[in-house]
């Protein structure tokens, strides 16, 4: 079953966004993640990806650290969150991942979804 909307999904790495678009996926939803947190370009995800639902997942730098266990820094890791700033203030659906299993993050994922379309 094939949904007609195009998902686009950003936020910091380790944030859960690959986890998600593949949860999406098998539900019947094209989901795409859009790299925005690695342009220079504040609105690349509007200019390329076109979304037509865009998902924000945030997500803490102490906990990029525990789940990838990523080498980089408290500013690398800011710098991500500037660069998705553009993104994130016109995000249609916001979920902080912190404390939440990824199938918490799916299930809140699908109930907004819902109220979208």
């Amino acid at each position: 079953m094939t949904r007609e909307i195009t998902i686009g999904v950003v936020g910091p790495c380790a944030a859960g966004k690959t986890t998600l678009i593949k949860k999406l996926e098998e539900h019947g939803y094209h989901a795409k993640q859009i790299a925005q947190e690695h342009s220079y370009v504040q609105d690349m995800w509007a200019r390329i990806s076109k979304p037509s639902l865009l998902i924000y997942l945030d997500v803490s730098y102490e906990n990029t650290m525990v789940r990838k266990r990523l080498n980089w820094s408290r500013n690398e890791y800011q710098i991500q969150i500037e660069r998705l700033n553009h993104a994130r203030n016109h995000a249609d659906i916001f979920i902080n991942t912190n404390n939440q299993s990824s199938e918490e993050v799916f299930l809140q994922a699908m109930e907004r979804i819902k109220n979208h379309i």
